[in-house]
């Protein structure tokens, strides 16, 4: 087993902001000039400046906008969340995708200019990257699963050679644990509902405490960390990868899952055809695949905690109105208990 305590107290400073604190509504001061401006002050090293044309993309964590640029094809910017990552830690990340690219693996890095990836504008960081586009990737197909098995075994064979100093690791203590006791704490859970929660939760927990005993020592690795079908963007030439934002230490099976089908019997047969592609390039431990059901498990319970933690960032009640309601707590409960039920199944493959 591994863990990132430690490494997650340096880099990840949200789980641990009271709601209560000014940070909550981080975006306030980030105006459309202001976002410019910021843009303009770093391009003017280049000889290049912005057009006024901004067009948001898909992002809540961060801000993230296309931005034109005067003769020239559009940027993309990103204005890190304050007080999530270090500099160290966003830097980290820079340089791994930028090893990546070094090594003509499809992975989209920061732009440098005067020799930063990362800058600042009144008190807003933010990097610059070049604009890809392309589509989501056929996930039914089984040559697309074993292109892109083969890439994340690239990634991961790069993943391999160091570690992260600055970020943390996909651990249960923080995954799990942490939030489950910031969702109690700050009493985001219904009364009614908080007894038959917590049951669940505990329960929940103790199957991903019993997977990672069964999976033994794994070597954690740098990841993606985030490798759902959104961060993949598909062209002729294949795929590449976008938004390392969420990269931190883990099990190299976090990164492929969360491109799996959701019905059992598929996504057997989609894990064979990634790992056919992947292990051309990486090694994969089979006892891994103990922890497909507890990183999924992890992974809900944490994307509680995440929305609670943001509730406060006016972005999210507009975007998720859903959540936080009666509805939502009794169908997390369900959810929970299926997949209880999930991690006694067993591995997908055998192991």
């Amino acid at each position: 087993m591994f863990d990132g305590g430690a490494a997650h107290n340096a880099g990840m400073n949200e789980d641990t902001q009271d709601l209560a604190d000014g940070a909550a509504v981080p975006f306030a001061r980030l105006t459309p000039e202001c976002m410019l401006d910021a843009i303009d002050s770093v391009l003017a090293s280049a000889g290049a400046r912005t057009d006024g044309r901004m067009l948001p993309l898909n992002s809540y964590e961060n801000r993230v906008y296309q931005v034109g640029i005067e003769d020239a094809a559009p940027l993309v910017a990103k204005f890190y969340r304050p007080q999530r990552w270090s500099d160290a830690a966003i830097l980290e990340e820079h340089a791994f995708v930028a090893e990546l690219a070094a090594r003509e693996i499809p992975a989209v890095p920061a732009r440098v200019y005067e020799g930063r990836t990362l800058h600042s504008f009144e008190g807003f960081r933010f990097a610059l990257f070049e604009r890809r586009g392309g589509r989501a990737p056929e996930l039914e197909q089984r040559d697309t699963l074993e292109w892109l098995g083969r890439f994340i075994g690239r990634i991961h064979a790069v993943g391999r050679t160091q570690r992260y100093a600055e970020r943390p690791t996909l651990d249960i203590a923080t995954f799990g644990y942490e939030s489950r006791d910031f969702l109690l704490t700050q009493r985001f859970v219904p009364e009614d509902l908080r007894e038959a929660w917590l049951t669940v939760v505990n329960l929940a927990l103790e199957g991903v405490e019993r997977a990672f005993e069964r999976a033994g020592e794994i070597a954690p690795l740098r990841m993606h960390g985030d490798c759902h079908p959104s961060n993949v963007l598909w062209t002729d030439a294949g795929p590449h990868f976008v938004d390392f934002d969420d990269s931190r230490m883990g099990p190299a099976v976090q990164d492929l899952w969360l491109l799996l089908p959701g019905e059992r019997g598929d996504a057997s047969r989609a894990l064979t055809d990634l790992l056919a592609g992947y292990e051309d390039f990486c090694e994969f431990e089979p006892r891994e695949l103990h922890l497909i059901e507890a990183l999924r498990t992890l992974r809900l319970i944490h994307y509680s905690a995440w929305l609670a933690r943001r509730w406060n960032d006016p972005a999210f009640p507009v975007a998720f109105p859903w959540f936080n309601t009666q509805r939502y707590w009794e169908d997390r409960i369900l959810e929970l208990r299926e997949q209880i039920g999930a991690m006694q199944e067993g591995p997908l493959w055998p192991v």
